[in-house]
């Protein structure tokens, strides 16, 4: 029995003694297949501070950080959930983009301000990116000298006539595509790395298509279409916000007339639209910055147009503050009649009550530019001497100011507007004005140009773009 009792005993022990080291394997198993590692050799930065970020969407994130020790070795790790692009960053604020693939990376080199010293000693993915980041750019720029040449041999009438050259000339062009179309064709088809390039490519090569190699613009326009921004590795690439810009950039600079433009740019809004839909957070995302992109670049009938599909999809949730943005192209977008302002006898002109100007419709001039602006907005403070230059030609043109101020303190507000020559108007309620949320402002400055009727004619974001409406259609129209 004694026996017995003693074996049973011993047996638990052995049951625990595995049990405790299944765990640890599995922990370690764990740790070994979601964590991986950075590490090198920066041997002039010794002792500073090295971190890891990577990108979400339009954000980045910090990943891992570590102090380089005073032999210049450094070690950081990232996970699985990291996966995409992250860039190493030293105290000098030098920046090194890697691949976070899944692999075990390792960098020496003197510090990351001298790129030229860098190299990767480990890790596939980031040795791939770093070849193709040096050989990329130099074929881009054989291919422009080519394309340069080439006009020159079949243009010009002292070289047309040398067949050999011409033709060499077009066979160089293909062979270098083509070493680079292979370079990328061979890598492995499920590396992060074989997507990434060929998209970074995409994304850095407007500019010359745009300049010398035109005939490339459509295609580079389709594979623009065909991104899908919900897609992960797009998201987390450090390439969303530069795909966008490219984007329509390259729309905006394809050599179109205007209107064509504006038709490129809505198909292109229909195509980012058809995957955004499904996904409300970075439906959001990208919203807020094409449309702010869009009314940056004056390109206004486009950032209409994304504002009224974004508001007549009911299927999405919008950000309450987006939301109010995209309805201002709803309630005030050209054509519309803008609501009428009450002033009661809290208008000023030079600095002094204007008891008589009760309201916008007391405004006799042919047109009328309403202005939302404050004191504490530095642009607004940019364009107010602006437009006090401008005032006297406009108005003699037929055109009259009306400044919304949204201070909250009289005494500020009268300091501010006491020598200005145009009519100006606060009730110090800021956002929680009525002629605010009337107007649906969301920014300030703000403006809108209406007729003798108050319907909106143009919604201009600068005083300069003011002045050149006034110039050709008041000016020049009038000659």
């Amino acid at each position: 029995m004694f026996g017995f009792q003693f074996f049973r005993f011993k047996t638990k022990i052995i049951i625990k003694k595995t049990s405790i080291i299944t765990v640890v394997c599995l922990a370690l198993l764990t740790s070994s297949s979601f964590a991986q590692s950075i590490s090198g050799n920066l041997s002039l930065l010794a002792n500073q501070q090295i971190k890891l970020e990577g990108f979400d969407g339009l954000k980045t994130n910090p990943i891992s950080n570590a102090t380089i020790d005073e032999k210049g070795n450094f070690n950081l790790s990232y996970s699985k959930a990291d996966f995409g692009v992250g860039y190493l960053m030293s105290d000098d604020k030098k920046s090194l983009l890697v691949i976070l693939g899944g692999e075990d990376i390792e960098i020496v080199g003197e510090a990351l301000s001298y790129i030229e010293t860098i190299k990767i000693t480990r890790g596939k993915e980031n040795q791939w990116f770093e070849q193709y980041a040096k050989e990329h750019p130099r074929r881009e720029q054989a291919l422009s000298a080519w394309v340069y040449l080439e006009k020159i041999y079949t243009l010009d009438s002292l070289f047309a006539a040398q067949k050999m050259p011409a033709n060499n000339i077009q066979l160089e062009q293909q062979r270098i595509k083509a070493e680079d179309s292979l370079f990328l064709a061979n890598l492995p088809k499920d590396s992060y790395v074989s997507w990434f390039l060929p998209t970074r490519k995409l994304v850095s090569s407007v500019s010359n298509i745009a300049q010398y190699r035109i005939e490339e613009i459509p295609s580079t326009i389709k594979a623009f279409r065909a991104l899908d921004y919900t897609d992960q590795r797009l998201y987390k690439s450090g390439l969303f916000k530069d795909a966008i810009e490219s984007h329509f950039w390259l729309l905006e600079n394809s050599g179109r007339s205007s209107s064509s433009v504006f038709i490129e740019m809505q198909i292109s809004i229909d195509a980012m639209m058809v995957n955004l839909l499904k996904n409300e957070k970075i439906l959001n995302e990208v919203t807020y910055f094409l449309f702010d992109l869009l009314e940056r670049h004056s390109l206004f009938e486009a950032s209409e147009y994304l504002a009224l599909k974004v508001l007549n999809e009911t299927s999405c949730t919008i950000d309450s503050d987006l939301g109010k943005q995209l309805e201002s192209y709803r309630a005030m977008k050209i054509g519309n009649m803008a609501p009428d302002i009450s002033f009661g006898n809290a208008a000023y002109l030079n600095g002094k009550k204007q008891t008589t100007f009760s309201s916008l419709t007391k405004v006799t001039t042919p047109y009328t530019l309403v202005v939302f602006g404050a004191s504490w907005c530095p642009k607004c403070m940019e364009e107010l001497p602006k437009l006090i230059q401008n005032y006297v030609k406009w108005r003699n043109l037929g055109v009259e100011v009306v400044y919304i101020s949204l201070d909250t303190e009289q005494q500020v507000f009268e300091q501010l507007v006491k020598s200005y020559p145009f009519f100006t108007y606060c009730d110090y309620k800021k956002w929680e004005s009525q002629v605010v949320q009337d107007y649906y402002v969301f920014g300030t400055p703000t403006f809108y140009l209406l007729n003798h009727k108050r319907e909106i004619i143009l919604r201009p974001n600068s005083i300069i773009q003011v002045d050149a409406w006034v110039d050709w259609f008041l000016v020049q129209g009038n000659k």
